[in-house]
């Protein structure tokens, strides 16, 4: 009788992520290489913002489900933490300086009509963004701090004060995937939201390279 593959080794084994493939990449690369600018990093940042925004809007709305409630957890929370950010970035009037970039308005735009209202779609997104922070958050603050003077100021986003043990939390997280009532539909779809949420933050940073790009030009012009 063939073993049946856990949903979670599965679900990781069909959507790794394709982020090297994009100029977002260069992005990343150059941020933690320690090669941009201060204003770049505020601006991946403020990107998230509304993305959190959004995606704690959506847990919110998921928390009363059965399904979707095991993984609605506090200790995960990223809104405030990205507040506090971009007010050590950008002062108080930090509000007044963000604006979304057209990928993040559709990232949002997903994450409003899709993971607010789809149980899958919500676990999908959750499980895209809080794993993948878990996994690299301290690898990333660790190279921020190093190359941009950073204290704990501006790299909370990264921090997760509340997550004791990371590897603990995450092997928790792959047996709760694994114990939800999917069905196989319902397993096909959430990894096809994963790819989705991927490919989004792939446009997202792809942006943000877009934009760095553009400011660097118009000031190598002025």
């Amino acid at each position: 009788m063939t073993d049946v593959v856990p949903f979670s080794e599965l679900l990781r084994a069909r959507t790794a992520s394709r982020h090297g493939t994009s100029s977002g990449a260069d992005f990343m690369t150059d941020l933690l290489r320690g090669t941009c600018e201060v204003d770049d990093y505020a601006q991946l940042v403020a990107q998230y913002w509304f993305v959190y925004r959004a995606l704690e809007d959506a847990a919110g709305a998921m928390a009363g489900d059965a399904v979707a409630a095991p993984f609605v957890t506090t200790g995960t929370t990223r809104l405030p933490a990205l507040e506090s950010d971009l007010e050590f970035l950008l002062g108080d009037a930090w509000r007044d300086r963000v604006t979304p970039l057209a990928a993040t308005r559709e990232y949002v735009q997903r994450l409003e009509t899709v993971a607010a209202t789809s149980v899958g779609a919500f676990v999908a997104h959750h499980y895209t963004r809080y794993l993948g922070d878990l996994s690299c958050g301290r690898f990333i603050s660790t190279l921020l701090q190093k190359h941009y003077g950073f204290d704990v100021n501006g790299v909370g986003f990264y921090v997760f004060a509340e997550v004791a043990d990371p590897a603990c939390f995450r092997a928790t997280y792959r047996e709760q995937l694994d114990a939800a009532p999917w069905t196989d539909p319902d397993k096909e779809a959430v990894v096809a939201e994963v790819a989705l949420a991927h490919s989004l933050d792939t446009r997202l940073l792809d942006g943000l390279e877009a934009d760095r790009r553009s400011r660097r030009a118009a000031a190598a012009a002025a």
